[in-house]
């Protein structure tokens, strides 16, 4: 499998439904968003731990919410307010 195809099949992981989380990119069209997953991971938990504590979650959950938000923020243009 190449790096685009992988990528492409993380990419499925990521669900958006306009009635669920407010539209939010959810994972596998659970209760569990992109932003859920980063916060984690910002707030210093590594992979095992969040998948320890949210067993719903898969390890390639993990890395399609990382890859998600990293091809989100490649198309992102950052204002600074003065």
């Amino acid at each position: 499998m190449n790096a685009d195809s992988k990528q492409q099949k993380l990419l499925e992981r990521i669900t958006l439904k306009p009635g669920l989380m407010g539209g939010r990119p959810t994972i596998r069209g659970l209760r569990f968003t992109v932003g859920d997953i980063l916060e984690l991971l910002a707030s210093g938990m590594n992979e095992l731990e969040i998948l320890e504590q949210h067993p719903m979650l898969e390890k390639d959950d993990v890395a399609a919410a990382l890859l998600y938000a990293s091809l989100k923020m490649k198309n992102t243009v950052v204002i600074h307010a003065a």
